[in-house]
């Protein structure tokens, strides 16, 4: 059985599913480090999925072509990719006596959708300038704002230090 694409080639399309898993795990780790409920194999499950539906997109526009009579408009499935994850960020975000909790954890999901469609679109460098950026934010500027307004900084503990 041979394996044949119209738009992309089987290496390729592993590389770009491989890129976005890689990516998403960078994201994925500082969440799982500091002991958020949403951690590494959800950022990296999105991501995937986000470059799988991108690629898709890209193969279904190339199978169909200029010349059938079907039309399609792959930025309308682009937004429904968008609005999923938009979802499941939400989903994150929870209302609680304290206030809200979880708004960075389900900006991080959306982040890492939009990174997941970079690399499904062969985006690379938009990907890891993307990813690259988010961690700075995440880290440094988590850092920072621990400093500044007197928020711990939360990491998960260390279980040696219990012993």
């Amino acid at each position: 059985m041979s394996l044949t694409f119209s738009y992309v080639g089987f290496e390729e399309v592993v590389l770009r599913l491989l890129a976005a898993v890689a990516l998403a795990f960078v994201i994925g780790l500082d969440r799982e480090m500091r002991n958020k409920p949403v951690g590494l194999r959800t950022f990296m499950l999105v991501a995937l999925g986000a470059a799988a539906f991108s690629l898709v997109i890209m193969e279904l526009t190339e199978s169909i072509g200029p010349e059938s009579h079907i039309a399609m408009d792959p930025s309308r499935v682009a937004e429904g990719i968008i609005g999923g994850i938009g979802f499941l960020g939400a989903g994150a975000i929870i209302q609680g006596a304290r206030g809200v909790v979880g708004a960075t954890t389900g900006a991080s999901i959306w982040v890492v959708g939009g990174i997941g469609m970079a690399c499904g679109f062969g985006f690379y460098f938009h990907a890891a300038v993307t990813t690259a950026i988010a961690v700075v934010v995440l880290t440094l500027l988590g850092l920072i704002e621990s400093r500044l307004f007197g928020r711990p900084v939360e990491l998960r503990p260390d279980e040696h230090a219990k012993k």
